[in-house]
């Protein structure tokens, strides 16, 4: 080979490994961190006076579905209506406010939604009253629903282990396992309106929500199991993240190999502060897509505040905070706030390009320490949350 020759045969090689080398690191390059905040809902928008318990999916597709309870009253028995609105965009804009359930003045409530993955449903369960459960599907990302069904009979059979007079499901989303089981939480109260003593359980569906069946209720160790929320870890089990009023203001975490019987006894997770209040967990990634185990937890963080604002010993809800776990719940050692200020109840979801949905009810309204003016969604990726130290990209 000439010199000529062997110059222009190292360029060309030269110059295909710079771009081999470029092209390699862009692909691995991290997203840039990213967060974002819109508010969706703001009281008294159409006259109502509170704008409650968040529920938040993004379907197989990507749409991202934000359901509310928009109350005419600030109370959990008042006059209310289900509302949702959705984003076609992942979160960039979103449709206007449209109801997608409601019954004269009755109370319905507790919107809790599943995405099928296998099937590409949205399912959906509320509750009327506090004494009826109601199931409707969408086979169109929420553009259109089923009509309802009753669905209170699989939560009577929970007669037989618990004479209860309260029902309501989750709230926020519920759990599709990798079975294809549906799983939605629920809470059992036989106080009336006092919604306690109180119970908590789940209801499933192995048909995509043909038929429900109760399950088995957790073991009754905590005072006033209520609200909660369902993730599957990597070993196939089901954990349940519990609201409850025990003294040492902690969430409460049980176990079951199926995701509807032989719960574990609950136990307090020293991490997971509750001021008294619900909160949502929800799985960012694991094995099943390629990448390592990483669990999103969301709660009111403000243990320094321990003044009592109700007589169930409830303390004020602020400072609304987002975990990070890499050991399947164990630890929760990365946190970051998401709301500052005033913040309560809030509900995670996650895109699929792995960018975080958080509804959250915020802001200060005057006067009320159990109410917040605004209903907003957050936006924002694993690089903000971990200021850059841990990425989704390969």
């Amino acid at each position: 080979m000439t010199s000529h020759r062997m110059l222009r045969f190292l360029c060309r090689w030269s110059v295909g490994v710079a771009s081999l080398s470029a092209a390699t690191w862009l692909g691995a390059a991290p997203a840039v961190p990213f967060f974002d905040r819109t508010d969706l809902f703001e009281v008294p928008q159409e006259g109502y006076l509170s704008y409650r318990i968040p529920c938040i999916v993004v379907s197989r597709t990507g749409t991202v579905l934000a359901f509310t309870s928009a109350r005419r009253a600030v109370s959990d028995w008042a006059d209310i209506d289900l509302m949702l609105r959705r984003s076609l965009d992942g979160g960039k804009t979103w449709e206007p406010r449209r109801i997608v359930a409601q019954d004269g003045k009755a109370t319905i409530d507790n919107p809790t939604a599943i995405v099928d993955e296998q099937t590409g449903a949205i399912h959906f369960l509320y509750q009327k009253n506090y004494a009826q459960v109601f199931y409707m599907r969408s086979d169109d990302d929420g553009a259109t629903f089923t009509p309802l069904v009753d669905i209170t009979a699989a939560v009577a059979g929970y007669r037989s282990q618990y004479h209860w007079d309260v029902v309501a499901p989750g709230p926020g989303h519920g759990l599709q396992m990798k079975s294809g089981r549906l799983v939605v939480p629920i809470w059992l109260s036989n106080g009336g309106k006092l919604h306690r003593p109180s119970v908590a359980g789940v209801i499933t569906s192995d048909d995509h929500g043909k038929t429900w069946n109760p399950g088995e209720l957790v073991p009754p160790y905590l005072i006033c199991a209520s609200e909660t929320a369902a993730v599957q870890l990597e070993d196939g089990r089901v954990a349940l993240f519990i609201r409850n009023e025990e003294p040492a203001y902690r969430h409460a975490v049980s176990y079951s190999r199926d995701g509807a019987t032989g719960w574990t006894t609950p136990v307090l997770h020293k991490d997971l502060y509750s001021p008294i209040s619900f909160a949502t967990a929800v799985r960012l990634s694991g094995a099943g897509d390629g990448k390592k185990s990483r669990l999103l937890f969301v709660h009111p963080n403000n243990p320094e505040q321990k003044e009592v604002i109700r007589w169930s010993g409830m303390r004020p809800r602020n400072r609304v905070t987002v975990r990070l776990s890499t050991d399947e719940g164990m630890s929760w050692p990365v946190s970051k706030v998401l709301e500052p200020g005033r913040s309560a109840y809030a509900d995670l979801a996650v895109g699929r390009d792995g960018m975080i949905f958080c509804l959250v009810e915020r802001g200060d309204i005057e006067g009320n320490n159990l109410n917040t003016r605004y209903l907003s969604v957050l936006r924002f990726n694993l690089e903000w949350l971990t200021d850059g130290r841990d990425t989704l990209t390969p």
